[in-house]
């Protein structure tokens, strides 16, 4: 726990650090995107590697906080930060009530149910034209306000996006380390052996999956709220692949891995836009490769390293016998 801490208080000075280095509105947006797919990316970590529960639709909840905060900022004009109190907790409540059957599934049969949610949801989204604006998409978001000042530029929004994403690692850092991620971990290992220590599977998974579904609620409503325009696309079925890819190559056991594969794909289109039309199969190929050379992700890369170097350290300033 110690360890996570000091990763959290490293990041965190770099990153609200950058600021006085980076000045290019470009760099911010990269890093803004970072941040909110970083949140969903967060959560979906907390299922998938620390419950061992996949899931193939999160960009629907992903896409739940976003046309939540349309919905209620544009035609019933509510005031923003109500609007995304009020999207997580629906998302929330949507969760439970379709996680309680759903997560009595195992293995593909599991991934098979989340990957149909998704694809209901993004039917929703575009066929209530009258809400959503169908495929076409809606505008006419409002930009978030703090103590009156619009975050309407691109330095400010950078700020809040980052404290979310802090925060909500904050608080994953604490879950993990609680009983709740105790009790996870056992489940992810043998659920047999978790059941027969007396730990109730189903609430369990049932409170990480709404937890997960919570935090790609709030990354939704700060992407709403960012651009101010939202269509179905980026909510579909390759979007939830792509989160699932971040989580994997950044390493499923680590909440750092959430950000470093976020990291990755999110600004790895930056370098290679001459591949943009192979986009899938560069993302397909980097999972692939992950998979079989780096089972652990990004995060086991950079913690075996750390170990060999310190191992080194250790041997070189050790006294002679």
């Amino acid at each position: 726990m110690k360890r996570d801490w000091t990763i959290w208080l490293l990041i965190s000075a770099l990153i609200f650090g950058l600021p006085f280095f980076i000045k290019s509105p470009y760099y911010y947006s990269v890093f803004i995107f970072i941040a909110i797919y970083g949140i969903a990316v967060l959560g979906l970590t907390m299922l998938m590697g620390f419950a061992g529960q996949i899931s193939l639709g999160h960009a629907g909840f992903f896409g739940l906080g976003a046309y939540f905060s349309l919905a209620l900022t544009v035609h019933l004009h509510l005031d923003p930060w109500l609007s995304m109190l009020l999207g997580l907790l629906a998302t929330l409540l949507i969760a439970l009530v379709l996680g309680i059957p759903t997560l009595r599934l195992h293995g593909h049969y599991l991934a098979m149910a989340t990957l149909g949610l998704g694809v209901m949801l993004q039917i929703i989204f575009k066929e209530e034209i009258a809400i959503t604006g169908g495929p076409s998409g809606m505008s006419g978001i409002p930009y978030l306000k703090i103590l009156g000042l619009e975050l309407s530029n691109d330095h400010r929004f950078y700020f809040l996006a980052w404290i979310f994403l802090m925060g909500l690692a904050g608080l994953s850092i604490n879950l993990v380390h609680s009983r709740l991620g105790r009790a996870l971990r056992a489940i992810s290992m043998n659920q047999v052996a978790a059941s027969t220590l007396g730990i109730n599977l189903s609430w369990f998974k049932l409170m990480v999956f709404a937890l997960s579904t919570g935090y790609a609620s709030l990354a939704g409503s700060l992407y709403a709220h960012y651009f101010t325009f939202i269509n179905p696309s980026p909510f579909g079925f390759m979007a939830s692949v792509k989160l699932v890819a971040m989580v994997v190559i950044g390493g499923s056991q680590s909440l750092w891995g959430a950000l470093l594969g976020t990291g990755l794909l999110i600004s790895l289109p930056e370098f290679l836009a001459f591949l943009q039309d192979y986009e899938m199969l560069v993302y397909g190929a980097i999972l692939i490769l992950v998979m079989i050379f780096a089972p652990r992700g990004l995060a086991g890369i950079l913690a075996k390293t750390y170990a060999i170097i310190r191992t080194r350290l250790a041997r070189e300033h050790a006294p002679a016998e």
